[in-house]
């Protein structure tokens, strides 16, 4: 059982007498299935159903906070930071390697999560006592630098 789970779950090896693009086509469907996944005309459902979730939570959010303003803002920002998120993480998917259109994206894509961060980060901290708000806001602070290191300092090996 284990063995056929093995063949059955194996990527597509490099055959020498084989180009990489033949010996690919050799191996079913599931390569050309991701490729269309990633493709910029495919569809989720899932994607879909998530976006829908998200806009009906935070529309019963807004309901529920009766007023509040920062409870409204909150939630507002944290809404749109998250749809520009989701645009500019599919954005920098379809763009080009090595662009300098990837590159802004980059950028984007980071100060979005660190807004987020600090944003849920302060929100956490105002419910615990001292100790625990300083761990929080440490934990932000290495997130972000993380974020940081792992987008703009560390560079792929070829």
């Amino acid at each position: 059982m284990a063995a056929v789970q093995a063949a059955t779950t194996r990527q597509p090896a490099e055959d020498p007498l084989l180009g990489d693009q033949e010996a690919a086509n050799m191996h079913g469907d599931r390569e050309e299935d991701d490729n269309n996944n990633a493709a910029g005309g495919s569809f989720s459902w899932l994607a879909f159903l998530g976006f829908l979730f998200l806009t009906l939570n935070s529309a019963m959010a807004i309901v529920r906070s009766r007023g509040d303003t920062m409870a409204v803002a909150f939630v507002s920002f944290s809404y749109a930071d998250l749809v520009a998120l989701f645009v500019c993480l599919r954005t920098y998917e379809r763009a080009a390697a090595g662009s300098a259109k990837r590159e802004w994206l980059k950028i984007a894509i980071w100060v979005l999560t660190t807004l987020l961060t600090l944003a849920f980060s302060y929100k956490v901290a105002a419910v615990m006592p001292p100790p625990v708000a300083l761990l929080v806001w440490l934990m932000a602070f290495a997130t972000v630098a993380g974020g940081f290191v792992a987008f703009f300092v560390y560079k792929e090996k070829k």
